[in-house]
């Protein structure tokens, strides 16, 4: 569909000279947070030097208890030779819409992990879910500091790899990239899920929790559902090999895997 054919030729790889961590969705825990990090920087000196990127999925937010020390974690992140990109995710958007006025979105966040952000910032969800409109989105926009807001503000939807996509959600089967709507790139399941084509390329995605890396022809799925199991999942990506980091063990694989 898009000029790369996996069955036809050699196993996807990275660009000549990079490698990519890839991180699933961290969702408040800065303890899982921190833990993968730590593992990720040993894991780059301990290889050979080549230009590092660190993607992050997106919902770097909500349902774990720690959101706002996360977020300030990954604003101020530097490390030397790795540059971070980050993707932005359902909750990221919602929380974004909300903050520009679209007040309707408040009860569902307050119930989909919004609650534990807030009170990571140290604002009071019950006193919100029962104010006017106006005033809950006013006590959010006084919770969240700008800078915060600001750093969010400037996440991107998707990052090409070589032969793999990194993208929040997923992406529409059938639908040229430069063709994707914005809501699929940060809301889809179905059909992505269970579609088999090739896609022209691996995608890499987080969103729908699986227990464990769920490793398809066509797609690899990295959410581990850190915030309730305690696992979060990186892939990293160097040339023909790929393998696995995350906080409870690491495992390498090679990547030309028959599926």
């Amino acid at each position: 569909m898009f000029g790369f054919n996996h069955s036809a030729s050699k196993a996807p790889r990275g660009p000549r000279g990079q490698r990519a961590y890839v991180v699933g969705d961290v969702h408040g825990r800065f303890d899982l947070l921190d833990q993968l990090l730590d593992d990720i920087h040993r894991d780059i000196a301990q290889r050979q030097q080549a230009k590092v990127l660190l993607v992050f999925l997106g919902d770097l937010i909500d349902r774990g208890p720690q959101s706002a020390q996360v977020v300030e974690r990954l604003r101020a992140y530097r490390h030397p030779g790795v540059r971070p990109i980050f993707l932005l995710g359902n909750h990221e958007e919602v929380m974004l819409r909300i903050l520009g006025g679209e007040a309707e979105h408040v009860a569902g966040w307050l119930r989909f992990g919004g609650a534990q952000c807030l009170e990571s910032y140290g604002a009071d969800p019950r006193i919100i879910a029962a104010a006017p409109d106006e005033v809950a989105v006013a006590t959010i926009r006084a919770a969240i500091p700008a800078a915060h807001v600001e750093f969010l503000k400037g996440f991107v939807d998707t990052c090409r790899f070589g032969d793999y996509l990194f993208v929040h959600a997923g992406i529409r089967p059938g639908v040229a990239l430069d063709r994707q709507r914005q809501s699929d790139l940060r809301w889809i399941r179905e059909p992505f899920l269970v579609d088999e084509a090739d896609h022209g390329f691996i995608v890499v995605h987080g969103h729908t929790i699986s227990p464990a890396v769920d490793e398809r022809a066509n797609r690899i799925g990295i959410d581990t559902g850190a915030y309730r199991s305690g696992t979060l999942t990186a892939l990293a990506i160097e040339g023909a090999r790929r393998w696995f980091l995350d906080t409870s063990a690491t495992v390498e694989t090679p990547a030309a895997v028959a599926h």
